[in-house]
Order: C-alpha cells, then structure tokens, then sequence
C-alpha cells in the first residue's frame, strides 16, 4: 500500500487522472502490423510464384492466351489464399486484447465504483467477488474463502486458494502465488480486496502477449520443400532455355526461332499446376478433416500434422476434459467406483459388478445428501452438454449425489439451508445447516483428517457405531492411497443437532457422525488412451506438458498409457527446467515424458529444444498460457471448446471437439496428403524431364525438331492438367499410420522419387527418339514430300508422348508399390481425367481443323496402336523397378 501511495479509502481522482498519464491504460498494446496490401504483395515473394509469372508473360508473348489465363488464375487464387491466411493469423494479438476484463468494481474516494478495466491504474483497490474478472494483477489484502480459477494462464485444473498473508521470500511461479489475483483470471467463491501492482502490458496477461509478439512466425515443412523445388526447376528452366537456345544457333536455326523455342522447353518445364495440385490437396485435406472436427486455418498446417514427430500437449483440457469427477468413495470399509465423467449425470456407484442406490444403502444416501447439499455449485444445461456456475469440485459432488440415486431439488426442499461456516484454510471445512426431520442437520466436508479429527461416530448400514482408533489408521491410509492416485480426497460427515445454534465452528464442527471418503479427479477423456497409442505405433512422441500438480500429471499419463503400467515416471517441473543447462534440457528430453507446473517461457524452451534437435513439433493447448509455445511450435493445435479465442486465433488448427483422438485423424491427412502430392512431382517431373532429354538429345544427333513450339505447350498443358489435379486426391495408402514419420529434413527427393524419375524418363527418352527415328528416316508409309515425313513423325511424338504420359499418371500412384496392389481404378478422378485428356488428343490429331493449328497430322488405327502399345511398355518397366526398390528397403529394414 504504501510502495503504491495507496489508502484504504483508495485512490482520488486526482490520482488517477495522474497515474493513467504515468502508466498508460490498462490494455494490452497493439502488435506490429503490417498493411494488407503488403500481405498480398508478399505472396508473390515465393520464387516458384516469380517463376510462373514468368512462364505466364512467355505464354502471352507465344500467344498461348489460354495457357497464360490458367496460370494467371492459379497465381492470383493462391495469392488471396495466402493473404487470407496470413490476415487472420495477424489477428492473434488483437483477441488478447479483448479478452481483458471490461469493467472492475474499484475503491476510489471512499466508494465503491464500477469503471472501464482499462482504466484502472496501479494503487487502485479491486473489489472482488464471485463471479468476477480480474481487470489487473493485484496483492490481496483481505481474502474471504476466496479462489480464483487461473486455467488460462497456470493450466491448473482447480481453481487456486487466496490468502492476505505474505508468502515466504523465494522463486514461485504464478500459480503459486496465493497472495496475488492475476489479471484475466475468474474469481470463483469467496471475496476480497487487493491493491493493482501492474497493468497493461506489465501484468502476466501482458508478459504473455510480449512473448506472442516476439516469436517470429516460420515457413512449414511444406513451405520450405516448396521453395526447394522452385530453386531447382528455375535452374533446370535457366539451363535448358539459354543451353537449347544457343546450341539451335551454333547449328544454323535462325535466333529468333530458336529463342521461342527455348522459351517453350523452358515453360514445358515449369510445373505451372504445382500451386494448384498442393493447394488442392491441401483444401481437400481440410474439407476432410473437418468433417473429422479438425479445422484447419493455414492450409500448409495440414501437411505439416502428416511429418510431426513430437506433439507437445497439455493436460487439462486436452489429454483430460477439464471437468472435475468422483471416481472412488470409501464407506464404512468399502471401496465404490463411481462410473462416468464430467458433468453428465450418467454413470453410477459401484461395488464390483453390483450397482448401487441410496434408496437401498444408508451409508450411500448420507454420502450422497451431504455431496449435494454441502455444495454452492449449479449445473446448467442438458444431457452431457452440462456447464457449471461455481467451484469444479462442487460441480463433480453435485453429479456424484445425482449417480447415487438422489435428487439435488428435492434434497434442497427436504432439507431447507438455514445458514453456513464458510470453508477456511485454518479448519479445512465447510458446513452447511439444515432444517432435518428432527431438527437440525449439519452437513460437512473437508480435508479428511481435519473432519476425521472432529468425528467421535461412524455410519455404518447397521446405524451409527463409534468411531475406533483402528478404524480412523484404516480410513487415513485409505485417504492417502488415494491421493497416491491424484485423486482430490474430501471427508464427509454430518451431526444431528436439536436446534440451530449460533453458527459458529466450535458448536457445530464436534461430535460428527464420520460417513467416507469421496476421490475426485480430471478424468482422462475417453478416446486418449487409444489416440496416445496411435500415436507411439506411428512413431510420434507424445510429451504432456502443463501446469498442473506433478503427482496429478503422473497419474493420468499411466492411465492413458503415456507410461507403462506400474512405473513411477520421472517429471520435470518448472523451477528444475529452469535450473537444468541447455545441454542437460536435451538429454531429459530423451528420457522424459512430462513436465508439470510449466510457465509460458518454460513452454516455449521446450519447443525450442525440440526443434533445435530437428523434430517437427506440434503443440496443443488451450489457455493463454499456450499462446506463444503454439505460435513457436511448427503447427498450433487449439482446443475449440475450451480454448480461449487467443488460442484459436494463434494455433494453425482447431479441435472443434477438444478431442486428442483427432489429432490422430490430422496426422493420417497430413501424411495422405504429402503423399500425394509426391505423387504429382514424380509424375510431373519425370514426364518433363523426358519431354526435355528427347528435344535436346535430337539437337546433339544433329535430328530435327521432335516437337515444335506450340505441340510441346500442348503436351505440357494436356498431361500437367487434370491426370495431376487427380493424383493430388488419390485415395490413401493403407499403410499410412503404420509408418514412422518422415525424418524432418528429408527432401521430397527421397531415393525412390529419385529411381523413379531417372527410370521414367530415361525410357520415355529412348521410346520417343526411336518412334521418331523411325518415322522420320525410315519412312514406313513412303512419304514422298520431305515436310510431310516430318510431321508424320512429329505427330506420332506427340501422341507417344501423351499417351505414355497417361499410362504413367497410374505407375505414380505409389512410389513403392505395385499398382495392382494400390488397385488400378480406385481413383476414379484419375479415370475420367485420363479419359478427358485422350479426347482432347484424338481431337487435335484427327479433327482437320485443329490438326492445322497445332500441325499435325491424321494417323491410322495401326499407328494409333503402335504408339499404345509402346507406351504400354512403361508399366513393366516401372513395375521392376518398384520390385527393386522394395527389395532394396526390405533389405535395409532386416540390416
């Protein structure tokens, strides 16, 4: 108070007007923009994008018009795309912003007043009470059985205990900062007043969006392939181009034809449909798994789940439902389970296989009645789509009595609340009073060795008995197996009393009839424990990090099989991550799998550790804690339920259904989606790099040209169009989740993209040299007129070509596996747009007024069938060198 010039009538105007001068208002500041004509303008930086607005300015100049118009439509739609993207993912920042408080109950002159939280300054005295949103950081000076619910920026599932008192000098984190309320947290029960110490920027709320703000955004593993690819094709297009061009010259081809005839090697060379065929496979991915409740805001995040090697992932919400639950209860010697989660009433006590009901069990009945009527909390809502207004823990006892049989109106109106002793960490218990059928009736809960202490009886189904010594060791070794497993232990009791006396603790809290024990915990979410084990037969590592208890933490990795069974796992909390050096913090990464009580910065080290080892980390969350570490990792996962808008704003994806068994469908999207866009490059490049072998190789044997300008941007349009769209749809391998992720650094030019695309081409090289070789010198239909010979055989290039190409869209449906393994026709897609294709062949060879625009000339059904028949040759061919390199990869996995 003093430090801050502070009172306890608060602060004057006077004061404030001077301290919202000095510090600013309390909002957070603004992010660094950038305009939205600079975020269109940088789409075009991609040098894969400058090379096809190259192509596209060449097109125009050859008068391909439709060519130019196509990938000028590519451009563009990637563009807005891009821009789109990248527009809403600026908005981060600005949801923080709006998740401040929007007004607070301050002390000012002596009153009480309700003012804009951005205007309350450091010195103001909060007002809190239930209910309410903190406007600012602030030191409690009176604290009334007050908690706070700290989710969204600790990741503590239960809301935290306050206290006026000073805590010891020392290192806390702030969860453990019980004298302080945090700005942006929810006060939950209780009241009290406390001094604002910081706002705006200067609050932990601020700290956390200085760190989103400073984490720098980077390219994708897509991306980074992507720009690969581009800096290679234009290499291969500066070459081919400048080296054909002037080769054409040095052997008497004037410059002007050989110019435009380098231009179009080089545009052949271009995969002008690459944005199309990724952003396809990519969109199509996303409509996927969006019907999967996966959504996904950056198209490349989707490719990018299909290469994760480790998902970071926190526990309160994501790995659990962020819904307390009684599990166990321990009555008169009995150990019950409690069936069913969060605050969906189904579920049901249970002794073994027996279900049981209060109305046949005294002991159940008084657990149940105290559960429900001991309580503040309300439930909302229908089905198991029920909310909460009030503690979580109240919340799990409030379903506990409705799963024992009991009716939490009708208890209410048998038994009428006639007043209360609120909880206090001094007693470790709250009582509640009641009109009972004989008088009055007090029911209690509490830490169970304070209400054991208080206990002189027990319930038992033969009536109250007393209380032995040996049975209070037995239910305090009981209590502490229990919380051995995580679980929350309350003690439950009751007293019958004559009248109401004067609530106060000492006359009420004694002589208590002791009735069990009831456990609770964040349950597990059903599907984790599969989703977790899916994860570790695809190879992913999955490390839990989070801001809860490390006993908590530990116990539900071994139920959802993130440890074995039995094994006491190590766990790392956040002071010790912050003590371990940089080299120890990569050698625990080999070893551990959960790290507790994690602060923002804590989060961000470890994703920055891991990337630093080259694993392509995922990280999922749900509060504001998580924001920078999903911004760092390279795909944030937001839970769309609980997660607050900065999450969602800042992830790349979003579980609609805060489900972690969909990360697992993301993950076999991603890969199917890599895959196929595999597929397109394999085929695109190695029927490009035939296209120019067989063009350039007739220049150095001193043959004419197999093609001319206009035939090579026909066959470059008519097989880089739709046969490549569908191979960027194929269905999906059935191995898919049964493979290790893609080392990190793996270029799509892995070996046997490699094979295949030296195989496919080299041969489409040697069936198109010797198809024109022999209709251009051996003359098989005795052509007498010297041009005549040359379009004869440059026409059946041209259908070669296409043909072969078509075959070859199928040979790239697996880079390893047969296609009869992978089914010839399950790609329907793929069917109709090598029949469409065909079509439009046939037409511009037979149809006499295209054959005159795209020179060429009418072929017969037995040249029709000789060029079938040799492009059929390339299945054979590539089938052996499948068979090779499976050998090759079998061999290797057996070494």
């Amino acid at each position: 108070m003093e430090a801050l010039e502070s009172q306890a009538t608060g602060l004057s105007a006077a004061q404030v007007e001077e301290r919202l001068a000095r510090y600013g208002h309390n909002e957070l500041a603004p992010p660094r923009r950038i305009s939205p004509l600079g975020i269109f303008l940088r789409q075009f930086q991609n040098l894969l994008i400058i090379i096809l607005m190259a192509a596209t300015a060449l097109s125009f100049v050859l008068g391909e018009y439709l060519d130019a118009v196509v990938i000028f439509a590519i451009l563009l739609a990637c563009a807005v795309l891009g821009f789109y993207q990248e527009f809403k993912a600026e908005r981060a920042a600005q949801a923080l912003r709006e998740m401040a408080a929007p007004v607070a109950a301050v002390l000012r002159d002596g009153e009480e007043k309700i003012v804009p939280a951005r205007e309350v300054v450091p010195g103001d005295l909060l007002v809190l009470h239930t209910g309410d949103k903190v406007a600012a950081d602030a030191r409690l000076l009176t604290a009334i059985n007050l908690m706070a619910d700290e989710s969204v920026l600790t990741g503590e599932s239960l809301p935290a205990a306050k206290q006026a008192e000073a805590l010891p000098a020392g290192d806390v984190t702030p969860g453990d900062q019980a004298c302080m309320v945090l700005g942006g947290t929810v006060i939950t029960y209780g009241r009290g007043q406390a001094v604002v110490t910081a706002t705006g920027m200067n609050t932990e709320f601020g700290r956390i969006a200085g760190l989103l703000q400073a984490v720098e955004e980077e390219h994708t593993p897509l991306e980074r392939r992507m720009h690969t690819i581009g800096r290679v094709l234009s290499v291969i297009c500066l070459a081919v181009a400048a080296g054909a061009s002037l080769l054409g010259v040095l052997r008497g081809y004037g410059w002007l034809e050989m110019l435009i005839w380098g231009i179009s090697l080089a545009v052949a060379a271009v995969p002008e449909a690459l944005p199309a065929v990724v952003t396809g496979a990519l969109a199509i991915g996303t409509s996927r798994m969006a019907r999967r409740n996966a959504i996904v805001k950056r198209l490349p995040a989707v490719e990018t789940m299909g290469c994760t090697t480790v998902i970071c992932t926190d526990k309160t919400g994501t790995i659990t439902r962020n819904e307390m639950t009684a599990r166990l209860l321990y009555l008169e010697g009995r150990l019950l389970e409690v069936s069913g989660s969060g605050y969906a009433p189904e579920g049901a006590v249970r002794e073994g296989e027996a279900e049981l009901d209060a109305a046949g069990d005294p002991v159940l009945a008084a657990a149940a009645r105290i559960a429900l009527l001991c309580n503040d909390a309300h439930l909302y809502g229908e089905g198991g789509a029920r909310k909460l207004r009030g503690d979580p823990t109240e919340g799990a006892l409030l379903v506990l009595g409705r799963k024992a049989g009991l009716d939490p109106e009708q208890a209410a109106r048998d038994f009428p609340r006639l007043d209360e002793i609120p909880f206090t960490s001094e007693r470790k218990m709250m009582t509640t009073l009641h009109q009972g059928r004989q008088g009055v009736w007090a029911a209690l809960k509490g830490a169970p060795e304070a209400v054991l202490s208080r206990s002189s009886r027990v319930l038992t189904r033969e009536g109250e008995k007393p209380l032995s010594d040996g049975s209070r060791r037995e239910i305090l070794a009981q209590a502490e197996a229990m919380a051995h497993r995580a679980l929350r232990v309350l003690g439950l009791a009751y007293r019958d009393l004559e009248a109401l006396p004067e609530a106060a603790p000492d006359q009420v809290e004694t002589d208590l009839v002791w009735v069990g024990l009831v456990g609770l915990m964040d349950p597990p979410r059903a599907e984790a424990e599969a989703a977790v084990a899916t994860c570790r037969e695809a190879g992913i590592r999955v490390l839990m990090v989070t801001g809860d208890h490390p006993h908590t933490s530990a116990a539900i990795a071994r139920e959802v099989g993130l440890v074995p069974p039995g094994e006491e796992p190590r766990v790392i909390t956040g002071p010790e991550l912050s003590r371990l050096s940089d080299q120890d913090l990569l050698q625990a990464l080999k070893e551990v799998k959960i790290f507790a009580r994690v602060a923002p910065e804590h989060k961000l080290r470890l994703v920055k550790a891991l990337k630093a080892q080259g694993e392509v980390v995922a990280m999922t969350g749900d509060g504001v804690n998580d924001a920078p570490a999903l911004k760092k990792a390279d795909i944030g996962v937001a839970m769309g339920l609980a997660g607050t808008e900065v999450t969602k704003e800042t992830a790349a994806m979003i579980l609609a259904d805060d489900n972690f068994a969909t990360l697992v469908a993301a993950v076999e999207e991603g890969r199917a989606i890599y895959d196929n866009i595999k597929k397109y490059l394999i085929f695109l490049l190695s029927c490009n790099l035939g296209e120019i072998l067989v063009l350039t190789g007739a220049f150095f044997l001193g043959m004419p040209l197999p093609l001319i300008a206009i035939q090579i941007l026909m066959v470059n349009l008519t097989t880089d169009g739709l046969p490549a769209l569908a191979l960027g749809v194929d269905p999906k391998a059935p191995d898919l989740m049964q493979r290790p992720p893609r080392p990190p650094r793996e270029s799509v030019f892995s070996r046997p993209v490699n094979v295949l695309l030296a195989v496919i081409s080299m041969y489409l090289t040697l069936i198109l040299g010797g198809v024109f070789a022999y209709f251009c010198y051996l003359n098989p239909r005795g052509l007498t007129d010297p041009e005549a010979v040359l379009l004869l055989a440059q026409t059946m290039v041209f259908v070669t070509i296409v043909l072969a190409e078509m075959v070859n869209a199928f040979n790239c449906r697996s880079d390893t596996l047969s296609l009869f393994t992978v089914g010839p026709w399950r790609n329907r897609f793929l069917v109709a747009a090598v029949a469409v294709s065909l079509l439009i062949t046939l037409a511009i060879v037979q149809w006499e007024p295209l054959a005159r625009i795209f020179r060429t000339m009418p072929l017969t059904g037995r040249e029709w069938l000789l060029a079938l028949a040799l492009s059929l040759t390339i299945l054979p061919v590539v089938e052996a060198a499948k068979w090779g390199l499976r050998r090759g990869i079998a061999g290797k996995g057996r070494g």
